[in-house]
């Protein structure tokens, strides 16, 4: 049985749905009641990572775990070790950990990925870029305005869509011969947001304007969500990208067999959004 944490989030959602139709035996884990059925066959469980004991009845039967710990876990002072101890205790011999393609070039601390490498689980590491799905923020406004306010205007990064993150997940799963190994996920080429507006203003059939905001001004909107320091990290990423964050990483392609999609299939396909 293969356990999927975060199963309600923009990865969790298509990585549970292709466990299910490879015929896996899936028990999805959250938060919070799924806003929609699972597919057949698919067993939910309730709980949050910040109380690790509870994660008990999931791990019953589990073999593999695909393991992401939003914002909020790391927020609230989640524990990832006492995690990883009811996950080592409840049988699970392999884990499958979402980590940050900025924790392989150095802009972000390692300290997840070196828990799971510690645990004495077998383990496989995927480290995304920006999810091309981080642009549904704007989505009120492309409805409502047809604009897109944002920093960085022309600073491009190959994001990449969550969708294909799940399918590289759902293989290291379902295939033990990915134990030790690190995969970088990203899109086929950089994207701006000055582009990714056009993408969705062309998606829509209509024009979206771009206004680029100042780092100030972004920092202002941010921290009324996020921990200041989170966002200062963000906004150096976001406005001075290393050259590792933007270089394009073969890994989807290779693992899937094809081209990961780009931002203009991604829009395309998620266009109700911002209509």
């Amino acid at each position: 049985m293969i356990v999927v944490t975060g199963a309600t989030g923009n990865v969790g959602r298509p990585l549970v749905r292709a466990l299910a139709a490879a015929g896996e035996q899936v028990t999805a884990v959250s938060r919070r009641i799924p806003p929609v059925p699972l597919p057949a066959g698919v067993r939910h469980h309730q709980a949050d990572l910040t109380e690790p004991q509870n994660l008990k009845p999931a791990l019953d039967g589990a073999g593999t775990l695909f393991l992401l710990t939003s914002g909020d876990f790391m927020a609230a002072g989640g524990d990832l070790g006492s995690v990883l101890e009811a996950v080592r205790d409840g049988g699970v011999q392999r884990i499958v950990l979402l980590s940050s393609q900025a924790v392989g070039t150095g802009e972000l601390p390692s300290d997840m990925e070196d828990a799971v490498r510690q645990s004495g689980l077998e383990w496989t590491v995927l480290r995304p870029g920006s999810f091309h799905s981080n642009t549904l923020q704007w989505a009120e406004a492309v409805r409502g305005r047809r604009t897109v306010t944002a920093p960085f205007g022309d600073v491009a990064l190959p994001t990449v869509d969550p969708g294909d993150i799940a399918e590289v997940a759902a293989v290291a799963l379902r295939d033990a011969a990915h134990a030790g190994s690190v995969y970088e996920l990203t899109g086929p080429a950089a994207v701006s947001p000055r582009e990714q507006a056009a993408a969705i203003g062309d998606a829509l059939g209509e024009p979206v304007s771009f206004v680029e905001q100042s780092r100030s001004e972004a920092r202002a909107a941010m921290v009324r969500f996020m921990p200041e320091p989170v966002v200062e990290r963000t906004l150096d990423i976001l406005g001075a990208p290393s050259a590792g964050l933007r270089r394009v990483s073969p890994d989807v392609e290779r693992l899937l067999g094809r081209p990961p999609r780009t931002f203009a299939q991604w829009a395309a396909g998620n266009i109700a959004a911002f209509r």
